[in-house]
């Protein structure tokens, strides 16, 4: 999977933002729920309230189904949930139809109806949304590619701390794509997302600090970093981590485990 591709999933796959519910009810008692684990209570409910037409129930049974969260996964049950809800005008069911169209679940892969459903939530502010469009128009996926365009759109969403925007204008600087090529600001934004858990920035990171790019090169740090996103799941971070050790002391390996070991995210991904 290319990075653009990666970015659209992490940025776009269908997932409850508990930050969003604070009052009581049964939809926020649904989020606690699921939070929690309990996706069966989640929608028990969700459910009545999605068939009364209230729309964020509506895009929230659309995620459960998307993801097979307390109900059997089902893609064509949660595009139409989802249609529900984009319909009133929710900008995550509308974020959620166009990642759908985007990758093909649940519909015939079609990037012009993904771009106008991403385009209606982008514009009601949705930073997931946003960064989907930056990527169509970076890597030119059913649109001319456009890389002033992506950058508009990824700083929208970086602005809202959305992780992927912020990797994703790292890359933009580290290449001069849309941009003078900065390796310093592309270090900055790196580190935004990096700070966040985003293993794409943390192993560019590592690649940075160990070519020397836009820093003082250095093994140590960019073994935290491989080593982080090697933990994530990132499996070119995981070898290059290995390749490093090789020119490592077995001191210098102790202390790049000890740093990421005590590494703690500063905030939660969006």
């Amino acid at each position: 999977m290319n990075r653009v591709l990666k970015a659209t999933v992490a940025a776009l796959a269908p997932a409850i933002s508990f930050a969003d519910f604070a009052a009581a009810g049964p939809l926020e008692d649904g989020v606690s729920a699921a939070k929690n684990g309990d996706y069966a209570t989640a929608m028990r409910l969700w459910r009545p309230l999605a068939e009364r037409g209230e729309a964020r129930a509506q895009s929230l049974v659309g995620d459960a189904f998307a993801l097979g969260q307390g109900v059997p996964q089902d893609y064509a049950a949660a595009m139409n949930w989802y249609r529900m809800a984009a319909d009133r005008g929710d900008a995550g069911a509308q974020s959620a139809l166009g990642f759908m169209y985007d990758t093909g679940r649940g519909v015939p892969q079609d990037y012009a109806t993904a771009m106008s459903w991403y385009r209606m939530a982008a514009d009601q502010g949705d930073a997931g949304a946003q960064t989907a469009l930056g990527l169509m128009y970076d890597s030119g996926r059913g649109i001319p590619r456009d890389y002033a365009a992506a950058m508009t759109w990824y700083r929208k969403a970086a602005d809202q701390h959305n992780a992927s925007a912020q990797s994703s204008l790292g890359f933009m600087y580290a290449l001069g794509h849309g941009v003078r090529q900065d390796p310093a600001a592309a270090m900055a934004w790196y580190r935004k997302a990096a700070d966040q858990g985003d293993t794409s920035a943390q192993t560019a990171l590592g690649f940075m600090y160990y070519d020397g790019q836009g820093v003082l090169r250095d093994n140590v740090v960019a073994h935290m970093w491989f080593n982080l996103a090697a933990a994530g799941g990132n499996l070119v971070a995981a070898r290059k981590r290995d390749a490093v050790e090789e020119k490592m002391t077995l001191v210098q390996i102790a202390e790049a485990q000890r740093l990421a070991r005590e590494w703690r995210p500063t905030s939660t991904p969006r």
